[in-house]
């Protein structure tokens, strides 16, 4: 922190302390009271597009109206999964070290010199999110006296045999009745060797997703949306507070906010909550409201409040390395692995696969390119 006694004026380097000279360069407040009237639309333009980007998926997938076509949900599923890993890495532990990393106000003072904190605080939640989420599949497997791999083994092969049978139905039905339950499973792995999208789609998302347990998935869930919460309390008070950057961030927060809330509200539709549950609702709207009502505060605060000062350094930055050891587990996890290693009806059609893998790439590619402004 910078000394009440510090002449910038003044400076000589044979006695400056270093911590003086950096903590005063950092604790400079930038312009915040220009562009009054465009903050206060921020607040309304980012409900709006939070909110509608990240309820859309849910609402799709339980009005059969709309007609949204399965590949539509798995480019905006795997999109988001992309999103949710770049965040992590570019949107959260890089800024991390330019709060309280080893160069800044921070970390040339008192105890922060002697440690590289950003990645001791984002490994420490890694394993935090590691032991939670083990925790829960434990609960899930007690509480169902079956164990996990059992579990989807046994969901894949009938859940898998009902979606060929159904196929088998509509293609031949021509054929008798009298088909016995032996010849589906000797049916099922022929078809599942080369399943149609409208297929795959089914045996996973209906026979995986809709049997595995509820709690597990909704545990791993609010991980997720744990860190992104954080994330967005940050950037909803920069654009509050923030001075000359403000017209930039504005534009740049709206594509940021769209991309993270389309791969919240993706991964919130595949869970299987029970009819008329809230619990949808009252997730996507945690999500739709943080980043406006951030935003609110920090146009109340901006006079007073200086994002740049010493606390408010060490906040940021334990808040953001922390959410990126949240989300970077999370991503890589529960998402990526999840969805592309140790998925065992992962479709094994070359176009579903490049859809995916090109989907997960671009919202990857996209959000790492908005760092650049965030």
């Amino acid at each position: 922190m910078s000394s009440s006694s510090f002449d910038p004026t003044n400076v000589n380097l044979n006695t400056a302390s270093l911590a003086d000279v950096i903590c005063y360069l950092y604790d400079q407040p930038d312009d915040s009271n220009g562009y009054l009237g465009a903050r206060i639309s921020s607040v309304f333009v980012i409900l709006i597009t939070s909110t509608v980007v990240t309820f859309f998926p849910v609402v799709a997938r339980r009005v059969d109206a709309l007609k949204i076509p399965n590949t539509a949900y798995l480019i905006a599923r795997y999109f988001g999964s992309g999103v949710i890993l770049a965040t992590a890495f570019v949107h959260l532990l890089d800024p991390s070290y330019y709060e309280i990393g080893q160069n800044t106000c921070v970390g040339v003072t008192g105890n922060w010199t002697q440690y590289s904190w950003p990645p001791a605080f984002a490994l420490t939640f890694i394993v935090v999110t590691f032991i939670l989420n083990f925790g829960a599949i434990l609960f899930v497997e007690k509480k169902y006296g079956i164990r996990r791999s059992e579990k989807r083994s046994m969901i894949a092969s009938q859940g898998c045999q009902i979606a060929n049978l159904r196929q088998d139905e509509e293609a031949n039905s021509d054929k008798t009745n009298d088909t016995t339950p032996a010849s589906y499973s000797s049916q099922a792995p022929k078809s599942a060797e080369a399943p149609q999208f409208a297929a795959a789609s089914s045996c996973d998302d209906k026979a995986i997703d809709n049997e595995q347990s509820v709690s597990e998935q909704l545990g791993a869930f609010l991980i997720l949306e744990f860190g992104v919460l954080f994330h967005s309390v940050i950037i909803g008070l920069t654009l509050g507070v923030v001075g000359s950057e403000f017209k930039i961030l504005y534009v740049v927060i709206i594509f940021h906010q769209a991309f993270e809330g389309l791969g919240i509200g993706a991964r919130m539709s595949s869970i299987p909550f029970k009819p008329g549950s809230y619990l949808p609702w009252i997730l996507c709207s945690a999500y739709g409201l943080t980043t406006p009502i951030s935003i609110a505060i920090g146009i109340a605060v901006r006079e007073s409040l200086n994002l740049n000062s010493f606390n408010a350094n060490i906040v940021q930055g334990v808040l953001d390395a922390s959410s990126a050891g949240v989300l970077i587990y999370t991503s890589l996890v529960e998402l990526i692995a999840h969805d592309f290693i140790f998925n065992p009806n992962r479709t094994n059609d070359n176009k579903e696969l490049t859809i995916i893998f090109v989907s997960f790439l671009l919202g990857a590619g996209i959000m790492s390119l908005l760092g650049k402004w965030i």
